[in-house]
């Protein structure tokens, strides 16, 4: 009799109550929105089984925790930020660079190593005497430039200086600047194929 009279207090406890209620609209929840639970967490971890695990993780999260929801919001929106939640902790502890030995085998019916796929960006002892045969022609051909026109050369391609740094530096506008660069563009063209014409390049 006792017992029977603690279990009708027990239902009738509102705290009793409001879980049980909240129980029936987390049910209800998941099992109309599992899907979308899904595919939030998939567009974060980008891994079908991470994305499955981080839900799995987020409803036990969500029932073990039901007593924190208030009801101020839906709970497909409480579930849902539970999820990302689930779903941000699965990256967090993934490794942040994933090691691979430069002498791995790509696969198994290949002898091709990682390393040899790895292009070498250096320049070829070819390339570089070719750009050194250049860029001293090009500076010969820059020194027949006039003071002025060489100096406008020199402050923008050589130091790397912008129109109006260039402008500042030398105390003109910058449309004086513009003008003196191609005046020494037009020059240095003229220049290059009278070399080329006579063969000194």
């Amino acid at each position: 009799m006792e017992g029977r009279l603690l279990q009708i207090e027990d239902e009738l406890d509102p705290a009793v109550l409001v879980r049980q209620k909240y129980m029936r609209e987390l049910q209800d929840a998941v099992s109309q929105n599992r899907s979308f639970f899904y595919r939030r967490a998939y567009r974060y971890v980008g891994d079908p089984n991470d994305a499955e695990d981080a839900v799995q993780d987020a409803l036990l999260s969500a029932y073990r925790h039901l007593d924190h929801f208030k009801g101020t919001a839906k709970m497909t929106t409480w579930l849902t930020s539970i999820v990302i939640n689930s779903a941000l902790s699965k990256l967090r502890k993934r490794p942040r660079h994933p090691h691979t030995s430069l002498d791995e085998r790509l696969s198994d019916e290949q002898e091709y190593r990682v390393a040899d796929t790895l292009a070498d960006i250096r320049p070829s002892p070819e390339g570089e005497y070719v750009r050194s045969e250049m860029r001293r022609h090009l500076m010969q051909h820059v020194a027949e430039l006039s003071p002025l026109l060489r100096k406008v050369i020199q402050l923008r391609y050589f130091n790397g200086l912008s129109t109006r740094e260039t402008a500042r530096t030398l105390g003109v506008t910058e449309a004086t600047i513009k003008a003196r660069v191609s005046r020494a563009r037009s020059k240095l063209t003229l220049l290059i194929h009278r070399a080329k014409n006579e063969g000194l390049t």
